[in-house]
């Protein structure tokens, strides 16, 4: 059986990514304060943690199964989430949230911390340009579901302050 290429779970979403501190953000449209780091058209990525080293995350994009299956995309991520633990040996290949190329045991990663979410470039790029901490101002029927799913979402960024500066 062939090894199937790299398929990462996205999404596509247009917007500007701003940077406030340590903590970066995603709007629709322009904002009034923070540093600007890009705008355009992007593609989110999930990342799941490590166990013990939550400051490195995955990105999968193939998962190998002990017992040879090979699952990538849609499939390689709801297995991640929902079955991994009846196949703790599994093997994960993808990207690092720092783009190295990585494979790491299932047992390995820390699935019961919160998914981050990156933001990259475009569907070529394998280091992502930041991790995301929220959204600002997305109306909920412009979210693909997963993004919405994975990052709080805000009306306004002196909610999200309020919020996170409490």
């Amino acid at each position: 059986m062939p090894i199937p290429d790299r398929a990462p779970v996205g999404d596509r979403i247009s917007g500007h990514i701003y940077q406030f501190e340590a903590q970066a953000v995603l709007s629709p449209a322009p904002l009034a304060s923070g540093e600007k780091l890009a705008s355009g058209e992007f593609v989110v990525r999930y990342a799941v943690p490590y166990l013990g080293k939550p400051h490195f995350s995955i990105v999968p994009g193939l998962i190998a199964l002990d017992y040879g299956d090979m699952l990538t995309g849609e499939e390689a991520w709801e297995f991640l989430l929902r079955r991994s633990n009846l196949h703790p040996r599994a093997d994960v290949i993808g990207y690092r949230n720092d783009g190295a190329d990585e494979m790491i045991v299932i047992k390995w990663l820390d699935l019961a911390q919160p998914i981050q979410v990156l933001a990259y470039a475009d569907d070529s790029a394998i280091k992502p340009m930041v991790q995301l901490q929220a959204l600002i101002g997305f109306a909920d029927s412009a979210l693909p579901p997963r993004l919405a799913q994975y990052l709080p979402h805000y009306s306004t960024i002196t909610d999200w302050q309020a919020a996170t500066y409490e």
